[in-house]
């Protein structure tokens, strides 16, 4: 009896051996196709709010906790500023910002979006790179139609209405997603706070 839990136990731990180390190797063959994978979506969400430059790099003094502070100072507590870009055109000269945000107010979970600033402070647009609202109703903030209220515009603030946007500030809520509308609009104004608290627009 004793030698038979002996050799039970002998097996069981050269299973766990054997299934951690095949574990470790899946996990070293994806790295590398993961990290990718989210590079390219990276730098398809620059492209698409930056269609102007000719390539991007990180931008050198970005904070995090700083970049994340200048948007809670400017009323946006919620929202975190993950990163910066500096778009560069094709003589390598800086025509603006790429601002990552995540905003925590989404109605099922974070949202996260890159944002594209010109060197003036017009705003191009916003890219969702993780979204996951509820598909047809809060699912909309990342459509076209919605993101082009954003789109060419010069502001401090943007707020919501549910009455009809009647100035470049106000942003036509989406009829049942008045959270997720929320949560995108101050995304986008905690980058805007980011991106003045480095001098941009200036």
């Amino acid at each position: 009896m004793k030698n038979k839990i002996i050799h039970d136990a002998l097996i069981l731990t050269m299973i766990t051996i054997v299934a951690g180390f095949l574990l470790g190797l899946v996990h070293d063959i994806t790295l590398d196709p993961i990290a990718k994978a989210k590079y390219e979506k990276e730098q398809a969400a620059y492209r698409e709010v930056f269609q102007d430059a000719a390539s991007f790099e990180p931008y050198a003094e970005f904070d995090a906790d700083a970049a994340t502070k200048a948007a809670a100072d400017a009323g946006f507590a919620n929202d975190l500023v993950e990163g910066a870009q500096v778009a560069l055109d094709a003589s390598g000269n800086p025509v603006g910002y790429v601002i990552t945000v995540t905003s925590t107010e989404g109605s099922q979970a974070n949202i996260t979006m890159s944002m594209g600033i010109t060197m003036e402070g017009v705003l191009n647009g916003y890219a969702t790179t993780a979204i996951s609202e509820t598909p047809g109703l809060g699912s909309k903030v990342a459509d076209a139609d919605f993101k082009a209220q954003f789109e060419g515009k010069s502001v401090e603030v943007f707020t919501v209405t549910k009455t009809g946007a009647s100035s470049d500030s106000e942003i036509d809520a989406l009829s049942g997603a008045t959270i997720s509308t929320r949560a995108v609009t101050n995304a986008v104004n905690a980058g805007l706070a980011y991106f003045r608290s480095i001098g941009g627009g200036n």
